[in-house]
């Protein structure tokens, strides 16, 4: 096994993702493993573990698989740089489309934290209120 290699263990370490986690978004296309040792142990590189990264990054802003994948073939072809120039502006259009979404996305999440932050300082100054004396 190259040093280029690392098994699913080392890879759920560093990305904070299960074992479990990883082999789903395998089963369903998200992040295939780029080899398998001759045990037919799955094998990843840097690459995957990044891709890892980008889903993981997509969870908590409600992104679905299909969405996930969707942004994943964009990056893909991107990366690939095999488009004709039309195509290659619609894919930066569709990619627009993902960051206008995470800006969305993160500024609903900064209301609903700045909420949360207001209400958990009311709870405090309740409790203030009503502490017993020693």
């Amino acid at each position: 096994m190259g040093a280029e290699h690392m098994q699913i263990g080392e890879v759920a370490e560093r990305t904070g993702l299960s074992l479990r986690t990883i082999r789903y978004y395998g089963e369903v296309g998200l992040v295939e493993p780029s080899a398998r040792s001759r045990g037919g142990f799955r094998l990843y590189t840097e690459s995957d573990v990044e891709r890892l990264l980008l889903i993981k990054r997509m969870k908590p802003l409600d992104f679905t698989l299909e969405e996930t994948r969707e942004l994943l073939e964009i990056l893909d072809r991107l990366e690939a740089g095999e488009d004709a120039e039309g195509e290659r502006r619609e894919l930066l259009a569709r990619l627009d489309m993902f960051g206008e979404a995470v800006a969305a996305r993160c500024a609903s999440l900064g209301e609903q934290l700045a909420m949360a932050e207001e209400f958990a300082a009311r709870l405090r100054i309740q409790r203030g209120r009503h502490q017993v004396q020693a």
